[in-house]
């Protein structure tokens, strides 16, 4: 008879004083050190939304909509949890709160729960946790770090930590809560204040939770007096304050953290020893990141910055980060610049451009910027400047061609034209009735579906192989009719799905220029740290070399 499977234990990652304070680079980093020790990690977000999944939230608001093998379109943070453990998850590994309550709901509707009064506390907590479980079922982790949406003291994520609460009371040992908060230093003090971090901690009391690690965020590191101070007024041990100060990099935070004990601490409540102690190549990587041997500029062109007074370059943050990860294994500083694509309906601000090493266009959607955009693709090709197009960035790049290569003038996608003459990038067909329903959420072509390679196209040369798999998230496609029309006039299809039909790269070849590639996909999502993404090498390549 064999051994039955022991728990996963689990870490409940949890927000004080400030949203925007770190869990989900918390969370990421935990998972990063905790594999580091042998142990078999799986990462969870629990948002506290009512949308079923990220899909229809708006990038200037809620940052950028991650896309899962399975395609299920998530929160940015998953992203992160994939780049730091270096594996894609699984979907049970995010859940909302209008995913939990709509599943609750269709089950009380159908009679599932035969009769009963449908509580919060109890079906919603019961369903949370029914999750967490099938996520040790799939994957078999030995730790289940779950991070929690929103900041303490809010009624959206309250559902969540009662939810943690419940499962705390079966068995202490196997359940802690890290509580990141934030330490500010008013500049008309000069001083490092905890008060705020004491307020949360009452309120994280209040839902009948007690930290067992605080992760003190603050400009710089927290000395003894501060986490002394934080531990005799909240409860928790003065080495259960993990000091973690801004940093220049992301990916410098697990060694900071390890610096400061976290994983012994984490281990000691498991009562856990660990496996081995290697963050080896993790170090590795950030001592390339640190160390640059060169520079280059790289121009990001999109449309989802502005919210208000501010950037928010977070729209984009899988692009940005697969940049720098490239430019780092490359021995390379990336100075990227953010330009909103409408400035550029101005032909007179396209001079602005050259100096830059590279351009890259990443996905969007709707008209806002988009002559901009064809304006931009028109003056890196003739210019010769490397240029990256991502889903929208290459559905762009054919019709900028179609129109100044081919002479149709009146080339479009049907997104902003369905009336034009020349419909060069039209909805998929099985688009057309999910449209015409109203059924956005959820319905495009999304996840992984595999792509077969031309011979000895820069795409083929970059990832070494015939065949690829990569994640999409897309509506419309270049049409088939237009396809031999462009490839005459010299633009190469060098990627399609395997029956032929969908344009999955567009490439110009090497002798007329030095990089001009777009992807239908979004290889961002599979660029991370220890295996940067293939593309986007051979981009920082061509563009080092300008």
């Amino acid at each position: 008879m064999s051994a039955k499977k022991k728990s996963p234990k689990y870490i409940f990652v949890v927000g004080g004083v400030m949203s925007g304070v770190g869990k989900g680079v918390t969370t990421a980093s935990l998972g990063t050190i905790l594999q580091s020790k042998g142990f078999n990690v799986s990462l969870v977000k629990a948002d506290p939304y009512l949308n079923v999944d990220a899909g229809t939230m708006n990038p200037t608001e809620h940052g950028e909509v991650f896309v899962m093998d399975s395609g299920l379109e998530t929160d940015q943070d998953m992203g992160n949890y994939e780049r730091f453990l270096n594996k894609s998850l699984p979907s049970t590994n995010y859940m909302t709160n209008g995913m939990v309550f709509k599943y609750v709901i269709d089950k009380e509707r159908a009679l599932g729960y035969k009769g009963a009064c449908v509580e919060p506390t109890y079906h919603i907590t019961e369903e949370i946790l029914r999750r967490l479980k099938e996520v040790g079922r799939k994957s078999e982790p030995d730790i289940i770090v779950v991070e929690i949406g929103g900041t303490i003291g809010e009624y959206q994520n309250a559902i969540f930590l009662e939810a943690g609460r419940q499962l705390r009371l079966k068995n202490r040992s196997d359940v802690m809560f890290v509580m990141v908060s934030y330490l500010p230093v008013p500049s008309t003090i000069g001083e490092m204040k905890t008060k705020p971090t004491q307020n949360a901690v009452r309120q994280l009391n209040g839902y009948g939770i007690n930290p067992d690690i605080i992760v003190a965020r603050a400009s710089h590191p927290v000395d003894k007096k501060r986490k002394d101070k934080i531990a005799n007024m909240c409860g928790v041990l003065s080495q259960n304050v993990i000091s973690a100060p801004d940093v220049s990099s992301i990916y410098d935070i697990p060694i900071n953290f390890e610096e400061d004990g976290i994983s012994n601490r984490i281990l000691a409540h498991f009562g856990m020893s660990p496996r081995k102690r290697d963050l080896k190549e993790w170090r590795e990587f950030v001592d390339k990141v640190k160390n640059p041997k060169g520079e280059i500029s790289i121009a990001v062109i999109g449309k989802y910055f502005e919210t208000g007074d501010y950037v928010l370059s977070d729209s984009y943050i899988s692009v940005i980060e697969a940049l720098k990860i490239s430019a780092a294994h490359q021995g390379l500083k990336p100075n990227l610049t953010w330009l909103s694509a409408k400035q550029f309906e101005r032909k007179a601000k396209l001079d602005e451009l050259k100096d830059f090493d590279g351009i890259l266009v990443p996905g969007g959607f709707g008209e806002t910027g988009i002559q901009g955009k064809i304006n931009v693709i028109q003056y890196a090709r003739e210019n010769k400047i490397p240029y990256f197009g991502i889903c929208y960035g290459m559905q762009l790049m054919v019709i900028e061609y179609a129109r100044n290569v081919l002479g149709l003038k009146e080339a479009n996608t049907e997104e902003i034209d369905p009336n034009t003459k020349h419909l060069v990038v039209h909805v998929m067909p099985d688009q057309k009735e999910k449209i015409a329903k109203g059924e956005y959420g959820g319905s495009m072509r999304l996840g992984s579906y595999e792509a077969l390679l031309k011979p000895d196209s820069i795409a083929q040369k970059a990832y070494g192989v015939g065949s690829i798999t990569e994640r999409h998230r897309h509506r419309f496609e270049v049409n088939e009719d237009y396809i031999s029309q462009i490839e005459d006039a010299g633009l190469v299809f060098s990627g399609t799905s395997p029956d032929g039909r969908l344009m999955e790269i567009a490439e110009l070849p090497e002798s007329k220029h030095p990089f001009f590639l777009g992807v239908q996909f979004h290889p961002e999502f599979l660029a991370r740290p220890l295996s940067p993404h293939p593309l986007f090498d051979a981009f920082i390549k061509a563009s080092n070399k300008k």
